[in-house]
């Protein structure tokens, strides 16, 4: 029987008709990555109750998580890219290797972040850039969060894994599981019994903690493909570390450059007050949830990337390219009209200031524009990583949010002020765009014509 199951993974995965393929393995991110986004709009929007220098805190904090997210996309990202590509070579002993230590490479690193956070906790807090008034606020919320920062980034992990496989709809029964708790758990905890932002920190370290162990169970109930084993990855080497490091590096770094971005902009934000940093924070969270269903077809994609062009079939890698990027750039259209129209009453929903607004709706403007040219970027890099291309994946992660962003923000900010800070992350979404295009031209022509035929695949 399990041999079945195997087999019937493998037919799905290299045989079903592409459009089919990944829209049904889409479905399930895109729901995970949607509720997930309510929920911190959510959030926003009841802290944003307990006044303007909170909602700050709530942008602060979200930096400091996209640092633990990061670390769980690192081992998510290179253990799903190993292990999807294992399997589709049918080698499922080296994907439950790889899946071992990812796993609990992830949850080590969780750890030592905690660690380090309590004790220069701070120092962290204005380095994240919050202002003195800010800053309570941002120590009491961020506490709770690294409690939870080994099962946050565990969870990304295993539902990263669970994607890779093929398998999305149980990474997002997880997740999913995680975010409602937290939306529920939100106004009682914050307004019934009247713990504030302590009551936001509780909602969402408890939330994450039950998200950990639905995924957890997904694994030991059977399941999954791969299997997670603690002697497995005590066992693993360096060189099975080493390279799932080095695969999942785009990610780490993508997600760790967009915190250092958060970081930048709050500290260029501060010369301008609470509202400048409130405005912005909602800003993030917003374009976030609108790009999240573009996002989520394309973590669709990675799996039927990476699965595909380890069995050899990479006819239907390229067909899976142009699907997904024309899938994700007329939800990326439609997202931007309404963001454009509705700009100052999206702001408004989360802080009815009008200094908030009036900062918060020029910077979704023109956010909006810019990233009508992210899908080629996102899809490019997701490529790049799916199929083991590490060079590009890390260049082009790095190009957007660091090489690019990080010179035009005190560019912009110096000579333009807060105008400027609004400009500079859309501005760099721009510029992106030309080199990202030799990248993917000159991979499709290195990618072989031919699928390749073996006596299993060919029967």
């Amino acid at each position: 029987m399990k041999q079945t199951a195997e087999l019937t993974q493998y037919e799905k995965m290299t045989g079903t008709p592409i459009p089919r393929l990944i829209i049904g393995l889409s479905i399930p991110s895109v729901f995970s990555m949607l509720i997930n986004n309510i929920y911190n709009l959510a959030d926003t929007a009841f802290v944003g109750q307990l006044g303007t220098s909170a909602s700050g805190a709530v942008g602060i904090v979200f930096g400091f998580m996209a640092i633990i997210q990061a670390f769980g996309f690192m081992f998510g990202q290179g253990s799903g890219s190993i292990l999807s590509r294992a399997l589709g070579a049918q080698d499922r002993k080296t994907a439950s290797l790889h899946a071992s230590a990812g796993f609990f490479g992830s949850m080590l690193c969780g750890l030592v972040i905690t660690l380090v956070g309590f004790l220069w906790l701070d120092d962290i807090v204005m380095l994240l850039g919050s202002t003195d008034t800010i800053a309570p606020y941002a120590k009491t919320y961020i506490s709770y969060i690294l409690v939870a920062a080994p099962f946050m980034s565990g969870s990304l992990t295993l539902n990263n894994i669970l994607r890779y496989e093929g398998k999305a709809s149980l990474g997002m029964v997880g997740l999913m599981s995680g975010a409602i708790l937290n939306m529920i758990g939100d106004p009682i905890l914050m307004f019934g019994l009247h713990m504030g932002i302590s009551g936001a920190g509780l909602s969402t370290a408890v939330s994450q903690i039950i998200s950990w162990l639905i995924l957890m169970f997904m694994f030991l109930s059977g399941r999954t493909e791969t299997k997670l084993d603690i002697r497995q990855a005590l066992r693993a080497g360096s060189l099975v570390y080493g390279n799932i490091m080095a695969t999942g590096f785009p990610s780490l770094l993508r997600q760790g450059l967009n915190s250092l971005t958060t970081v930048l902009l709050n500290s260029q934000c501060r010369r301008y007050g609470d509202a400048a940093v409130a405005g912005m924070s909602i800003v993030s969270r917003i374009i976030f949830f609108a790009f999240s269903i573009a996002l989520g077809i394309g973590q669709g994609f990675q799996p039927v990337s990476a699965f595909n062009y380890g069995a050899g079939k990479y006819s239907r890698v390229r067909k899976g390219y142009r699907f997904t990027l024309l899938a994700a750039e007329g939800i990326i259209i439609a997202g931007c009209i309404l963001l454009i129209i509705f700009s100052d009453s999206l702001i408004g929903v989360f802080r009815n200031d009008p200094e908030v607004i009036e900062v918060g709706t020029r910077a979704l403007r023109l956010q909006a524009l810019a990233h009508l040219l992210l899908p080629v970027c996102m899809m490019t890099e997701m490529l790049f990583q799916s199929t083991g291309k590490r060079f590009g994946a890390s260049f082009l992660s790095a190009l957007r949010s660091g090489f690019l962003f990080i010179p035009l923000l005190f560019l912009l900010s110096h000579f333009s002020g807060l105008a400027g800070i609004q400009e500079a992350q859309p501005l760099s979404m721009v510029l992106a765009l030309p080199f990202t295009i030799p990248f993917v031209i000159y991979y499709f022509k290195k990618l072989p014509k031919q699928d390749y035929q073996t006596e299993e695949n060919s029967v």
